[in-house]
């Protein structure tokens, strides 16, 4: 048995978590193939074109996933600061003019050839690594607001700030959101995250209120009925999806909404297709994989063996479940639309990839556990 003398790890990775992954990943490449054929039968005059895309992410995201996994945790503390600053430079970069790609109304991207890559999922990942690293060594401080909260905070909005600058909303909540997860457990005072929710709620109001569109999206959220052909639009159109799904779904392949009713059906709302084809069944499965998932991470994040693997681990768990039900609440219309993706499903190789990175350092966390 090996042992932490030598930094080498107890075991083997936690095979539960990777064949959730493997799973999910099945799933995402099937309901990628049945959502988009139409659209890229029309827009390339290929059905196979997404799926054969999001096939080599999904192959390029194992490899990395693979990598990480072998590679030590404690690799990503030496080079945080690194990861951080690259990470920024990247943020930056995207808002040059000419460098960064506007799809859908954000600056968010940068094309590579006939790829892109989108710089804010690559600060997801780069921020949990850096604010992993500062709590496991100024975590006796985060009780105090001056020496451990603020400064932890500062980080945090100001990658937020960048991520507003694009403009992308929902990408920026997935970050705050895991960071302050991170934050809480690392023993922050309560006091100080009721002033910080008061603040906030007043700068959400204040963001919500600056953009038309994000009015628009409120707006839509409450009433869809009120705009059926404009910001009501897609929710509506995802709710006819879900709806006649019923318990076993229409079947795989026959869904009627990715006929050009669900815009863009094999990014955002893949969810709604997946409801629509598979069913209440099918839906609930792709949920208890997530919760497998939740739990699988907890539990590696619990045995974890110094406090920077905890946090690390805690980090990837939090970022992965907060995105997963934001998306599908978004889809079943519990909240506005966020453009948010789901993580293993969606269309995109950015995400893809780097959250099976991510998954990968979660794995090699797992190997220094006894679970």
């Amino acid at each position: 048995m090996l042992t932490k003398k030598n930094n080498a790890p107890y075991s083997s990775p936690d095979y539960i978590l990777i064949g959730v992954i493997v799973a999910l990943l099945i799933i995402g490449i099937a309901m990628v193939y049945s959502s988009s054929f139409v659209w890229a039968e029309y827009k390339f005059n290929d059905a196979w074109y997404y799926v054969k895309r999001q096939a080599l992410f999904a192959g390029a995201g194992m490899i990395a996933m693979i990598f990480t996994m072998n590679l030590p945790y404690t690799t990503w503390k030496k080079y945080a600061k690194l990861i951080l600053l690259l990470c920024f430079s990247l943020l930056l970069l995207v808002l040059i003019p000419g460098i960064g790609m506007v799809r859908g109304g954000a600056q968010s991207w940068i094309g590579i050839g006939a790829f892109s890559i989108q710089p804010s999922e690559f600060m997801k990942l780069g921020l949990i690594i850096f604010l992993a690293t500062y709590l496991s060594v100024n975590q006796k401080y985060i009780t105090s607001l001056r020496k451990g909260f603020f400064p932890s905070l500062l980080l945090v909005f100001t990658a937020f700030g960048l991520i507003m600058l694009q403009p992308d909303l929902g990408t920026g909540m997935v970050l705050v959101l895991t960071c302050m997860v991170m934050i809480f457990t690392a023993g922050a005072r309560l006091s100080h995250f009721f002033g910080l929710a008061a603040v906030g709620l007043a700068g959400f109001i204040a963001l919500i209120a600056s953009a038309p569109y994000r009015i628009s999206r409120i707006t839509a959220f409450l009433n869809p009925w009120e705009d059926p052909l404009g910001d009501g639009f897609q929710i509506i159109q995802s709710l006819y999806a879900i709806g006649p799904g019923g318990l076993m779904g229409l079947g795989f392949g026959e869904s009627l909404q990715k006929f050009f009713y669900l815009p863009e059906p094999q990014t955002d709302f893949i969810f709604a297709i997946l409801g629509e084809e598979l069913g209440f069944i099918g839906g609930t499965a792709v949920l208890l994989l997530f919760f497998l998932l939740l739990w699988r991470g907890i539990k590696i994040a619990l045995e974890a063996p110094d406090s920077f693997s905890r946090f690390l681990a805690l980090g990837i768990v939090s970022m992965l479940a907060i995105q997963a039900m934001i998306n599908i609440s978004v889809v079943i219309g519990l909240i506005p639309v966020t453009g948010i993706t789901l993580p293993f499903l969606s269309y995109g190789g950015s995400s893809l990839t780097l959250i099976l990175c991510s998954v990968g350092i979660l794995l090699n966390i797992s190997r220094y556990t006894k679970i």
